[in-house]
């Protein structure tokens, strides 16, 4: 193959857009946040919710929990969702029969791989390689579809990373789970992993599963698709034990938004989805959280909203409409201009000059100062007609 046939087999592997699954696990790997519960209907409710937003997988809890866990489970399957669902096992004998007690039309096993995680469950690696054939053994007597999963596999030694990912894919397991189980890897050191993964077995499906400890969690995600990742493990609002998981809003707009991947996320449910978990969780949403943020279409720089006002895509990654939300505002204070204020004035009827809009921008700045925050419209007018004492 000569340089120009190279470069255009480049520039055609540049232009395939890949699928990636998305794998919920808010109603598993959420609820582990603390102090985060939910009832049986809120788990249906979040459920139907999540596969009506086009979610391909769903982890639905923990059967080994006890009858309660597994009869709230077996709910959540007979409601004959689009997406499958599947029980989450350590591995344990055990928890592989209570899961067996379910509907789920998977399995995922959690292995400790890494050496910490072994020694502090007084297991070592001989254990490991023993028991990742025995386990897959039994459950294959009960489900069709399993996925094992390498626990705290950022700070698992390669060589044995690789072993078992070999053995895994050996073992004709449908996929295997790379978790950044305390969320110590970067978006290098991701793509580079799971890249290696890939390599070592192109047919074994690899799923990414990241958590948010450095706040990297969303790149992390986005850097495993890059690399080859055929599945990413996200909650809804990053919801999890410490600084929580990958966010489902996050990384499907990254990737299905603004990035060339495909899915069957359906993003216009999103906004609404994460208004719902937060409710649920009672968790509410910082005004500035990426994507769903009550702030994050909301400009008060003059600069940005005289350029929003002639271009709406000037000063924003995509359209809010895309993922439900609102249309852009803009917020009136104390970087605010005189085109805003003369647009937002004139949509009430009322026409300024530039000379007064300046007078005015400068009791503006005052009344937001003294507030501490952005005013109102109605703030606005009250002060246009106090500025130059006319009545209403």
């Amino acid at each position: 193959m000569n340089m120009i046939e190279k470069q255009l087999k480049i520039a055609q592997n540049l232009g395939v857009r890949r699928t990636i699954k998305i794998v919920d696990t808010t109603l598993r790997d959420g609820l582990q946040a603390p102090g985060v519960l939910f009832d049986s209907d809120e788990k249906r409710s979040i459920a139907v919710a999540l596969s009506e937003a086009g979610v391909d997988e769903l982890e639905v809890g923990i059967p080994a929990m006890g009858i309660e866990s597994q009869n709230g489970i077996n709910h959540l399957c007979n409601l004959n969702l689009s997406c499958n669902l599947i029980s989450w096992c350590r591995a344990v004998s055990g928890d592989i029969l209570a899961a067996a007690k379910t509907k789920t039309d998977a399995i995922s096993i959690s292995f400790p791989t890494s050496e910490i995680l072994l020694k502090t469950f007084g297991k070592d690696q001989s254990w490991l390689f023993d028991f990742l054939p025995s386990m897959v053994e039994l459950a294959s007597k009960y489900f069709d579809k399993i996925y094992v999963g390498a626990q705290d596999a950022t700070r698992t030694d390669f060589e044995l990373l690789s072993r078992f990912a070999k053995i895994a894919n050996k073992l004709g397991v449908a996929r295997i789970r790379i978790a950044d189980t305390v969320g110590v890897a970067t978006p290098f050191s991701t793509f580079n992993l799971i890249k290696k993964i890939k390599d070592l077995t192109p047919n074994l499906e690899v799923e990414f599963h990241a958590h948010n400890d450095l706040g990297m969690a969303t790149a992390n995600a986005f850097c495993a698709a890059e690399a080859g990742a055929d599945a990413l493990s996200v909650t809804v609002n990053g919801l999890g034990e410490r600084a929580g998981n990958a966010p489902l809003e996050e990384v499907s707009v990254a990737l299905f938004g603004v990035g060339n991947f495909d899915g069957k996320i359906k993003l216009h449910h999103l906004k609404n989805l994460s208004t719902m978990v937060s409710k649920a969780s009672n968790r509410p949403i910082h005004k500035a959280k990426p994507i769903v943020g009550s702030d994050v279409f909301k400009h008060e720089s003059g600069i940005h909203c005289m350029a929003m006002l002639k271009n709406s895509d000037s000063y924003q990654p995509f359209d809010p409409l895309i993922i439900g939300a609102d249309e852009a505002q803009f917020g009136i204070g104390g970087q605010s201009g005189c085109a805003i204020i003369r647009h937002l004035l004139a949509m009430a009827g009322i026409t300024v000059s530039q000379k007064d809009a300046l007078i005015l921008l400068d009791h503006v700045r005052c009344a937001a100062i003294k507030s501490k925050s952005s005013i109102s419209v109605e703030e606005l007018i009250a002060l246009y007609f106090q500025t130059f004492q006319k009545v209403a």
